[in-house]
């Protein structure tokens, strides 16, 4: 198909078109949740219970909470991910998603140091926090950097129950039109440097996105030998 978009070939017309069951696929269900206002400092509402709640009665309740309230909305990841949920007794507060990594990403495979082919075989065992939301009417200083703490603790091991294998890398993109990056650099994360602003499918070399920070998270110290690097 990309020979013919770039005029090498002409392939016979297309006998049927498949359904794509992804391309319709329904928007998450609204959800009710408590929206009082939140004020408090972190040790008032604690303890914080994280839940991972992929494949359990509470991933509608996430997928809905993302949808209506990350400014990015909803998307159904694709492969290996986790889903989270944080609650301040059984409210929820907060929410927080992984899925697989990058594919490159230049600054990252510089810090750790490994080669295209190590790169490769070992990719599986990092994931991308692709999304962190706080709800809207909570305000306690310190909770997202809290939230991340507790996570960091626990996502390698869920990871490990759910697709056999740990992970030993985290790492996230911030989008410094919006953001700073501030909770993440609480939580003791590294930046690492910038994207590109290109895209992972990029053809033209040319920036069409927002510039984003690039942060990353060891989970064990001997994080570059786990991961194959020279």
């Amino acid at each position: 198909m990309r020979l013919e978009r770039e005029g090498y070939i002409v392939l016979p017309p297309r006998k049927s078109t498949p359904k794509n069951p992804f391309l319709h696929r329904k928007p998450p269900e609204a959800v009710v949740v408590d929206e009082s206002p939140l004020e408090a400092s972190i040790k008032e509402i604690v303890p914080i219970t994280l839940r991972q709640v992929r494949r359990t009665t509470f991933e509608k309740l996430f997928n809905g909470l993302i949808a209506q309230y990350h400014y990015l909305g909803y998307r159904q990841p694709v492969g290996e991910h986790l889903k989270y949920l944080a609650f301040s007794s059984d409210r929820p507060i907060g929410c927080l998603a992984f899925s697989s990594a990058a594919y490159h990403l230049g600054c990252r495979d510089t810090y750790i140091g490994w080669s295209p082919d190590v790169r490769k075989k070992n990719l599986h065992l990092l994931a991308y926090n692709t999304r962190f939301l706080i709800l809207p009417w909570v305000h306690v200083s310190h909770l997202a950097s809290h939230i991340l703490g507790k996570c960091a603790k626990t996502v390698s091991s869920d990871w490990q129950r759910l697709y056999n294998h740990p992970l030993y890398w985290l790492e996230t993109f911030v989008d410094t039109e919006r953001f700073k990056g501030t909770c993440y650099r609480a939580a003791n994360w590294i930046l690492l440097g910038k994207t590109t602003g290109r895209g992972k499918n990029d053809q033209t070399n040319k920036v069409n996105r927002s510039i984003k920070d690039v942060y990353g998270y060891p989970l064990i110290r001997n994080f570059r030998e786990m991961l194959g690097a020279m």
